[in-house]
């Protein structure tokens, strides 16, 4: 393999209510829009655990002497002697309860056998074994023996889920899960599905943003009568894992076969060579071999980050980028771009992340020699997969190292142009394989989510340790090197300039040249469901020479430590704002917005403005572009115009997912002064309210009505429309399934109920089908006592 150079650097009940009304009476009605309208009106710690004295340290503790990580069924411990577990003697003269009247757990069994529904429903069967491996934000099953009968009117149940060698409920780490009558989302909680003499079953929930890592799990019974409670300690752990299935999950991604893909395919390709020879290797990720998640896990708790930031696919990603690589860490790998590979493996030898992270594993930590960026890259990926989140190896050709924040690649010549060696610095790779990892970014503005670069090949230090990323891939291709982490130098490896500098007579240096398309071709990962290369340099950079990939490098480049590499513009007096009008666009409808342009000068100035509208998650993440165009300007002086720019309801009818949320980009340049305007602006299309009209007189215990009346803003027939209403003390949480509405129908229902509770209450209303989300509605109703 060619050399690299480097500097090394129940749809039913939603609530329940005490004195909750009877089954309630609906009335429903639907009118077309021709007829006539009525009125309208949801660890144990590890069983081995960190000895303080052996967690990693900047001061360059050891490291080798860290627990070896080996998922075997830990000793059952004692349950803690706390005044929840010991029960007081009783009182001289006091009849002593019987023993057999005290609910306890006799066994647990965590249905984790990998044929088992748990782990097909989790897509954790590919795992080895019949440990229990599932997935947050997704239910699951366990299931219990008792002594005896579980009765819900006396009886208390609940589970403590622990992980870390501290668990604390404050930091997530432990939790204590309710026992509930039905489960909410984004919300810890288990419920009894059922019940079969002394055994029940449990369906246990958990939130989307849980700690992912190893559980201990305890279960605790207690009863009414006052006696203490009893707790029963699994002999087997839960293993958490990130759920890119579970759309709450930032790390979600809606497309099966790409999940596939990048979660589940234990094989991959990786491409080496130059832009005009790329040659691809077959290598064996095997995130499902036996040993790897216990391999993977032990890595994470080598690292710096605790067991309650491991719920945050970000600062996962970030650490592990660091840990993959052994430059300041003992991290996994080595890097060694000597030749010399006599002591360890040269990195062409290996095919397989399997033996490097196993030998790793079972030496407690040792550093395996040794690595180079295809290695680094794909044991990253074997992490990631294996952990849950998204991830794909991704080689780029003529791939930069900018070593002093400049955003250029820049070459020293003398008075002779003749190179400076100790000033050329920077270098140009035949190639560089890094990884792309999927997830959300609440932490950086909407439409940064995403594909996010993530480096673990050790070249700068990023806030004084060895690693780069994750930094959003949309933010690479628009210039937005402000934005972390560590956008700059993933930017400069695709599409920075090289600058030619030669050195004057007095020492200083002067641009003689710029080549715009030295860096950042074929950039390639293998394509999702075969084993054809994808070239994805698109999504990395626009177009070379195309405006806007000028704007993107020269937006770049004023963030970079050479600010003026570019000429500044001449003036800046030309000002772009897109304006909203009034409520915003409405569903059903087309889209319109304002942008308004002002020239400021007493000349006469042009540009042509590039827009591009992309569908866009609520979480950030862009789905697609669904609309581009050029909009010539032209503007005399001191005039201001609008441009009124229309996205026809055709366009987008069958593209918006959840929120209906769209986001407008728009960049161009002024020609005369050579200004960069760039803006974005997220919209979303309003939906339509849900008209809920209260019916009568409200009083407690007396029968009242409210009239929900929706109107189908579309031209299009919503499938399977179902209502929910619920109203703390007024009317039971429950769904009403209404069917399909017709284009342009309303849909009238009318709710009988009786309220249990005197006061100010409202009454709330939602409809839900695939077609339309967000519709809502809520009715205050004042309710008297009798």
């Amino acid at each position: 393999m060619p050399a690299e150079r480097s500097t090394v650097r129940g749809t039913s009940e939603v609530g329940r209510f005490p004195g909750a009304a009877p089954p309630t009476r609906v009335e429903l009605s639907v009118h077309k829009e021709s007829e006539k309208k009525p009125e309208e009106g949801f660890c144990s710690r590890w069983f081995w655990k960190m000895c303080p004295c052996c967690c990693k340290h900047r001061d360059g503790a050891s490291y080798d002497v860290t627990d070896k990580i080996e998922m075997i069924k830990p000793v059952t411990p004692t349950p803690p002697m706390d005044a929840e577990t010991i029960k007081p003697k009783p009182a001289n003269g006091e009849a002593k309860e019987s023993e057999e009247t005290k609910v306890s757990v006799s066994s647990l069994d965590l249905l984790s056998s990998k044929t088992g529904r748990n782990r097909r429903e989790h897509h954790t069967d590919s795992y080895p074994g019949d440990g229990m491996v599932v997935r947050r934000g997704q239910p699951f099953q366990i299931e219990l023996e008792l002594n005896r009968p579980f009765e819900a009117d006396t009886d208390k149940l609940r589970l403590d889920l622990k992980t870390g060698s501290l668990p604390m409920v404050s930091k997530g780490t432990h939790v204590i899960v309710p026992l509930v009558d039905q489960l909410e989302d984004k919300r810890w909680g288990a419920e009894i599905t059922e019940a079969n003499g002394n055994r029940i079953k449990l369906s246990v929930n958990s939130p989307a943003s849980a700690v992912c890592g190893v559980y201990g799990l305890t279960v605790t019974c207690s009863s009414s009568g006052g006696e203490a409670g009893t707790a029963f300690a699994s002999g087997e752990n839960v293993v958490m894992l990130f759920n890119p299935w579970c759309e709450e999950d930032i790390v979600f991604l809606d497309d099966e076969d790409e999940r596939k893909e990048y979660v589940l395919n234990d094989t991959g390709r990786i491409y080496y060579g130059t832009e005009k020879q790329i040659g691809s290797r077959t290598w064996n990720y095997g995130q499902f071999h036996e040993g790897m998640l216990e391999a993977c896990l032990f890595i994470l708790e080598k690292s710096d980050i605790p067991p309650s930031g491991r719920g945050d696919p970000v600062n996962v990603v970030r650490v592990l980028s660091a840990m993959i690589n052994a430059q300041d860490d003992f991290g996994v790998l080595v890097g060694n771009w000597s030749g010399d590979y006599s002591d360890g493996v040269s990195p062409a030898a290996w095919s397989s992340s399997v033996e490097i992270l196993k030998k790793y594993h079972s030496s407690n930590g040792l550093p395996v020699s040794y690595g180079q960026c295809w290695v680094f890259s794909a044991v990253t990926t074997t992490v990631l997969r294996c952990l849950g989140i998204p991830a794909r190896s991704v080689t780029n050709f003529q791939s930069a190292h900018d070593t002093d924040v400049s955003l250029s690649t820049d070459v020293y010549l003398d008075e002779d142009m003749e190179p400076i060696d100790y000033l050329n610095s920077d270098s140009v790779w035949n190639f560089h394989v890094w990884n792309d990892c999927w997830m959300a970014r609440p932490d950086l503005p909407p439409g940064h989510g995403g594909w996010q670069a993530v480096d673990s090949t050790p070249q700068e230090t990023s806030q004084g340790t060895f690693r780069c990323g994750p930094a959003s891939v949309n933010a690479i291709r628009a210039g937005h090197v402000y934005l972390k982490h560590d956008t700059p130098f993933v930017f400069a490896e695709v599409n920075s300039d090289k600058i030619y500098w030669q050195r004057n007579p007095d020492g200083t240096f002067s641009q003689i040249y710029s080549e715009k398309k030295a860096v950042g071709h074929c950039i390639s990962t293998k394509a999702v469901g075969s084993e054809q290369r994808a070239d994805v340099t698109h999504l990395y950079k626009h177009q070379e020479d195309s405006e806007e990939e000028r704007i993107a490098v020269e937006t770049a480049s004023r963030y970079g430590s050479k600010p003026h590499i570019y000429s500044s513009p001449a003036a800046e007096d030309v000002s772009m704002e897109v304006r909203v009008e009034g409520e915003g666009p409405r569903m059903g409808a087309d889209a319109e917005l304002s942008i308004l342009l002002k020239n400021l000068s007493s000349e006469a100035r042009r540009t042509t403005l590039h827009a591009k509208v992309a569908v866009m998650y609520y979480t950030g993440v862009l789905k697609g572009t669904i609309k581009t165009e050029r909009l010539p300007v032209e503007l005399l002086p001191d005039q201001e115009k609008t441009i009124e720019w229309v996205l026809p309801y055709q366009q987008y009818q069958n593209q918006l997912v959840d929120q209906a949320a769209l986001m407008l980009t728009l960049s161009g340049r002024v020609s005369e002064t050579q200004q960069v305007l760039a803006s974005q602006t997220t919209f979303r299309l309003r939906t339509p309210d849900l008209s809920i009209t209260p019916l009568g007189k409200a009083v407690v215990g007396k029968e009242m009505a409210a009239k929900i009346t929706f109107t189908n803003p579309l031209p299009r027939t919503l499938k399977d429309v179902v209502f929910r209403v619920e109203g703390l003390g007024l009317q039971r949480g429950h769904q009403v399934v209404v069917g399909d509405v017709g284009g342009h129908s309303t849909v009238t229902l009318t709710e009988h109920f009786v309220p249990t509770q005197p006061g100010a209450r409202k009454l709330v209303a939602s409809l839900d089908c695939k077609e339309l989300t967000q519709v809502h509605g809520v009715a205050d109703v004042i309710v008297r006592e009798q």
